[in-house]
């Protein structure tokens, strides 16, 4: 049986990635990319290069976005070319943005899935690969096999909005992970201590996650946030101690300062003797 001719626009390391997986798979592959010369080895590996946005998407009827945002997809796909295909939008942007994209493209008589890689693509079309999507039901069962080729599908439902929602939220918890990594390293680095040396302590530190994430999850759920185990006070005292430790060690405060500020706005609310997890009403506040 054919397998269905896909479009790739965007050939950055990811677009590439995800190309060549739908390549290995059968499929006839249409690329392309602002900068021509970075899809030279896809087309030797079988993949045809169009010369316009508008060529890449008359060639096939699915059609998969690999852009840096939606105002990049905006700029690149001319919404009348796509009436009749089926747009798997993966360039990543927020919730409403996504919305708001879906709707552009239905408009436009096509139909739309947004979602978001969880992956890196060095792992694309490994086991260890996963993407959200979200949108219409039936249009993701009928192009959830070829989405697969690239990474597990996990549909989170109707809303267009909620597999970039998902994304944000996980890449929300990375980023600040990563950074307080990072953080640590300058500090240890500052008092000799090299990041090679510290990396059993800093592995160690968030192999806890698994043990507070689900009390954590049922507190926030309950809207409870009982202080028997620890206290915001308490963690105060602790977050001040780290943010007196980088002043010591002459290296950035913006981080740990935004902790104590954060803390601090949980005192000021009432919160000291509840848990560390009702800070959770107070960052849903602006």
């Amino acid at each position: 049986m054919p397998k269905t001719p896909v479009t790739v626009i965007g050939l950055g390391p990811m677009g590439r990635a995800m190309t060549r997986a739908f390549l290995a798979a059968g499929h006839p592959v249409t690329v392309w990319n602002r900068t021509p010369a970075r899809a030279a080895a896809l087309v030797g590996e079988g993949a045809v290069l169009a010369g316009t946005p508008t060529e890449a998407i008359a060639a096939s009827p699915l059609l998969v976005l690999s852009l840096t945002d939606l105002d990049a997809v905006h700029a690149v796909v001319d919404g009348a070319a796509l009436r009749g295909k089926t747009v798997v939008n993966l360039s990543s942007d927020t919730p409403d943005r996504a919305r708001e994209t879906a709707r552009w493209a239905e408009s436009h008589g096509a139909g739309y899935l947004s979602g978001a890689m969880m992956a890196s693509p060095d792992l694309v079309a490994s086991d260890a690969a996963s993407v959200f999507v979200s949108g219409p039901k039936d249009l993701f069962d009928e192009h959830a096999g070829t989405i697969a080729l690239i990474a597990k599908p996990d549909y989170r439902g109707e809303d267009p909005g909620l597999g970039p929602l998902y994304y944000q939220l996980v890449i929300n918890i990375f980023w600040t992970t990563m950074l307080a990594h990072v953080q640590t390293i300058a500090i240890a680095r500052a008092n000799g201590i090299s990041a090679t040396e510290f990396l059993p302590y800093a592995l160690s530190a968030t192999e806890s996650n698994p043990h507070f994430f689900p009390q954590m999850a049922a507190q926030a759920d309950a809207g409870e946030f009982p202080g028997d185990l620890e206290r915001l006070s308490m963690g105060m005292e602790s977050v001040r101690h780290v943010l007196r430790t980088a002043e010591e060690a002459g290296v950035d405060t913006t981080l740990p300062a935004a902790m104590v500020a954060v803390f601090r706005r949980g005192l000021d609310a009432g919160l000291g003797e509840k848990g560390f997890t009702g800070l959770v009403d107070v960052l849903g506040e602006r």
